[in-house]
């Protein structure tokens, strides 16, 4: 899509940079005038001058003496002294001096020409720019630009998104695609009394595509499309907000039917509270954005499509069915979603004929299509830096790497021992991980240390789609979490800081089968934890009693070394496989899951 162009300053650009003039002006102009006008003197120098006829007006005032010269242009001053000649002295002159002659400028006058004046100008010229900007405007412009919506306009572009350039989530498409086919041929729908959703929220995790879909809606219709982003409703004055989405309303109803795009929505769309003062600014913006999708006056025609990760922290007003009646989800691809974003990416660069899309998308699990993305642009820069034309499979797998745990740290040289130790840590790993039916096949295991901090790492791929997890691939998934460690304990007798990640990760599954997912057999199916922003990292926080928490890290701490005890116990079984393993390791520095399973099963 083609964006139409606003114009990008608000005629309050142009107010604050003549008031910046003015003050400038009154600072240091004006100050420099008055002190080219009124000259100080010394006592001595107005003597001087008096005796040799060099002045023409005089003015004796109570702490000083205001005098001119015979031209009467220039103003001198000097302070008034006791000196009992003075009277004489300026009757030898022949100066002239009365109180009416000379008059400094009084305190009032003083304000009206450095203050009044040029307030009276800024005013005169603000109006002046006002009504010019109305005039070109068709009497639409709003005071200072503010309260009117930037809301980007787009037209049909043949170089726009279309459906076709977004692949993974195929029902986020049927619905917007049932959408665009309303705009196109809403009598279909109305024959039947069918009437579309006033409004369609996007959810999901950052980088599913959410704004690529809206994107690509605005592709695919033939119909205005508005786009703005929820944090730009947000102003410094209570109001401009609420007139920004009566502004926004209004130009889609005059161009309707046409569809608003409203990203970050929650910027504005936050639940209310029922504290005392909470009118303010957001609050009025929300009210306005309530009573536009809802209000009076049907909006027949406007169809709001809106994109949030944050969907719980939305207020209950704006989610429900007469406003936002859909939800489409836009969940992580699955594994033949990934593929297929995959495909499309790899489609703007050059590649070779023998890629396995499907092997890069099971080495790529859990990624979304921004990470997808991003992968595959990193195999093709990878190829630039190699003077190569084409992207090769392994350009696209070592991105993976890439993305997961950085590039590779050259200038890290490891000693001997620390070679040794994180040999047989990543063995320790992928032994356990093998001899577990229920755990994923070793992939690459690799002992060249990554800019993440990284030592080394065991790459696992998944055959294909999990969506469940049993109890028993939690525990085998928990042992191979401690299979490093204990792999160090079993080869040297002592432990390092290599683990600290493991750890992490090994207490938080044993945590979640705990207080979420049911499987303690003291607390059953009571949920001990609460789970907020899914789909920004998922907080948690317990939500029970402080006897109950004591309980729950005793359970943890129990369940932990029952699987760091299994996963020592497998090692020592293949003990001569964990030092073969870890010698070849230690050679290769990076070894292929097809190498490692070949030594296991000699």
């Amino acid at each position: 899509m083609k964006e139409v162009k606003t114009p990008k300053k608000p005629l309050i650009y142009y107010y604050m940079i003549v008031l910046l003039v003015l003050l400038l002006f009154n600072s240091l102009v004006m100050p420099w005038f008055a002190q080219r006008q009124v000259q100080l003197v010394d006592y001595g120098t107005f003597v001087t001058m008096t005796e040799d006829k060099q002045v023409g007006l005089v003015e004796v005032q109570d702490n000083q003496i205001l005098f001119t010269d015979l031209d009467n242009k220039v103003v001198y001053k000097t302070g008034r002294m006791d000196d009992p000649e003075l009277l004489d002295r300026l009757e030898d002159s022949g100066a002239k001096y009365s109180r009416e002659i000379i008059e400094e400028m009084s305190p009032l006058a003083s304000f009206l020409i450095y203050w009044i004046l040029p307030i009276v100008i800024f005013v005169g010229i603000g109006q002046f720019m006002n009504r010019k900007m109305m005039n070109k405007a068709g009497g639409n412009s709003m005071m200072f630009g503010m309260g009117k919506s930037n809301a980007k306009v787009y037209v049909k572009s043949s170089e726009g998104i279309h459906f076709s350039d977004v692949a993974g989530e195929d029902e986020a498409k049927e619905n917007l695609a049932e959408i665009v086919d309303y705009l196109h041929d809403p009598a279909k729908y109305k024959k039947i009394g069918a009437s579309m959703p006033k409004g369609v929220l996007l959810v999901g995790p950052p980088g599913t595509g959410k704004t690529m879909l809206a994107k690509a809606v605005a592709g695919e219709a033939d119909v205005p499309f508005f786009s703005m982003s929820g944090s730009e409703f947000v102003e410094m004055f209570v109001g401009m907000g609420a007139s920004k989405v009566r502004d926004l309303f209004r130009q889609a109803k005059e161009k309707a039917p046409c569809i608003v795009f409203i990203d970050e929505i929650d910027a504005i769309g936050k639940k209310r509270d029922s504290q005392l003062g909470g009118n303010d600014e957001r609050e009025q913006t929300l009210n306005q954005l309530l009573t536009e999708m809802d209000g009076f006056e049907g909006n027949s025609g406007v169809i709001i499509l809106a994109a949030t990760n944050r969907p719980e922290s939305l207020d209950p007003a704006l989610t429900r069915p007469g406003r936002f009646d859909r939800r489409v989800p836009v969940e992580l691809p699955d594994l033949k979603g990934r593929e297929e974003i995959l495909k499309v990416h790899a489609r703007k660069i050059q590649t070779v004929d023998s890629i396995d899309f499907s092997q890069i998308a099971r080495m790529a699990s859990g990624a979304s299509g921004a990470e997808l993305a991003n992968i595959v642009n990193e195999a093709a820069l990878r190829a630039v830096r190699d003077n190569r034309t084409q992207v090769t499979q392994s350009d696209l797998e070592e991105s993976i790497e890439v993305v997961i745990a950085g590039y590779q740290k050259k200038n890290a040289i490891l000693t001997d021992q620390e070679k040794w130790t994180v040999a047989y840590h990543e063995i320790g790993h992928a032994l356990v991980a093998a001899k577990q039916s229920h755990s994923a096949p070793v992939q690459k295991i690799t002992i060249i240390p990554r800019t993440s901090g990284a030592l080394g790492y065991t790459m696992q791929v998944d055959e294909g789609n999990k969506y469940l997890m049993t109890k028993e691939e939690i525990e085998n998934k928990i042992a191979t979490y401690t299979g490093g460690r204990a792999a160090e304990e079993l080869a040297f007798g002592t432990i390092s800081t290599g683990a600290s990640n493991d750890i992490e990760q090994a207490t938080k599954l044993a945590r979640a089968m705990i207080t979420r997912y049911g499987m303690s057999p003291d607390f059953d199916m009571v949920a001990m934890e609460n789970v907020s922003g899914q789909y920004l990292g998922g907080d948690s926080s317990l939500s029970c009693s402080a006897q109950t928490q004591t309980e729950i890290d005793r359970q943890v701490v129990a369940l932990v070394k029952s699987q760091h005890k299994k996963a020592s116990d497998i090692l020592a079984q293949n003990r001569e496989k964990l030092d073969e393993l870890a010698r070849y390791l230690y050679e290769k520095e990076t070894i292929t899951g097809i190498e490692f399973m070949d030594i296991l099963n000699r």
